[in-house]
């Protein structure tokens, strides 16, 4: 339950993650030639660059939060209006909550592709966990570096059975398992917190529900700010946002010009 402090250096990142890179011109030729060669299944490449780096880090900076630094909006709302404690472990349980609210999503796709994004987003969690339990926890030892991963492992497994359990029954099943996990349990906390919790996660359900496998797996997603209200769409929006969806990925699938690596299987109607 140590506060997070700032890394004594900065952690290096995959070049290839920046918003700002851009692919070399005969790197990205030899890389869609290689696609169209072995006819690879893109769908389950992309996993690695959506789940395993965009939609991890989506998870990841709800929450991230270092010692006397200022907090985000959205960490605000976690730290500030729901009083949780600024650590390490806390920000693990942020970051577990958003993994599950996307797992939920991903288990709606076609299984082989659904469990691929899932183990994406899983592996690269535990690899970040492990480079900052040395670089911003100041763990020095390997066995106690292990011990703490099999803990969190456990963590993540319990959460994710515990809230599928809410899921799949009721708000008041779905708030218990809030408060066993995010809470740790606490007693005296305020239900206000656990409502207005609950009334987040099933605003960015129900907007995961209105989207796509396609749109989806394509990276299309944003969590919905915690001071922003989500409003059910009427058959009126939804069949126009379905015409709209629909015309916009027939497009790219007619166009000649579309490259092997932006082709997917999946569907964009559902």
């Amino acid at each position: 339950h140590a506060p997070v402090k700032s890394p004594k250096k900065k952690m290096a990142e995959s070049k290839y993650e920046s918003n700002t890179y851009e692919l070399p011109k005969w790197k990205e030729a030899l890389g869609e030639l290689v696609i169209r060669t072995f006819r690879l299944d893109m769908d389950k490449v992309r996993a690695g660059s959506i789940a395993g780096s965009y939609y991890y880090n989506l998870c990841k900076e709800q929450a991230l939060q270092y010692e006397n630094k200022e907090l985000s909006d959205t960490a605000k709302f976690f730290y500030e209006d729901l009083k949780l404690p600024r650590t390490f472990s806390q920000w693990f349980q942020v970051t577990v909550l958003h993994e599950w609210i996307l797992f939920v999503r991903m288990r709606a796709m076609p299984f082989k592709y659904g469990r691929n994004y899932q183990q994406k987003m899983v592996d690269r969690t535990f690899s970040d966990i492990e480079m900052r339990l040395f670089e911003e926890m100041n763990v020095n030892s390997g066995r106690i570096a292990d011990q703490y991963l099999k803990d969190f492992n456990s963590q993540l497994r319990g959460a994710v059975f515990a809230y599928d359990e809410g899921f799949f029954t009721d708000d008041a099943t779905l708030a218990t398992a809030v408060w066993r996990n995010l809470f740790g349990g606490r007693k005296n906390i305020d239900i206000v917190h656990l409502e207005a919790i609950v009334r987040y996660i099933r605003s960015q359900l129900y907007v995961l529900s209105r989207l796509s496998d396609r749109e989806f797996a394509m990276g299309s997603f944003k969590f919905v700010p915690p001071n922003e209200s989500v409003s059910v769409l009427t058959p009126e929006q939804e069949a126009d946002l379905k015409r709209r969806v629909t015309e916009k990925y027939e497009s790219m699938d007619k166009d000649p010009n579309l490259l092997p690596s932006d082709r997917s299987k999946l569907s964009y109607t559902n």
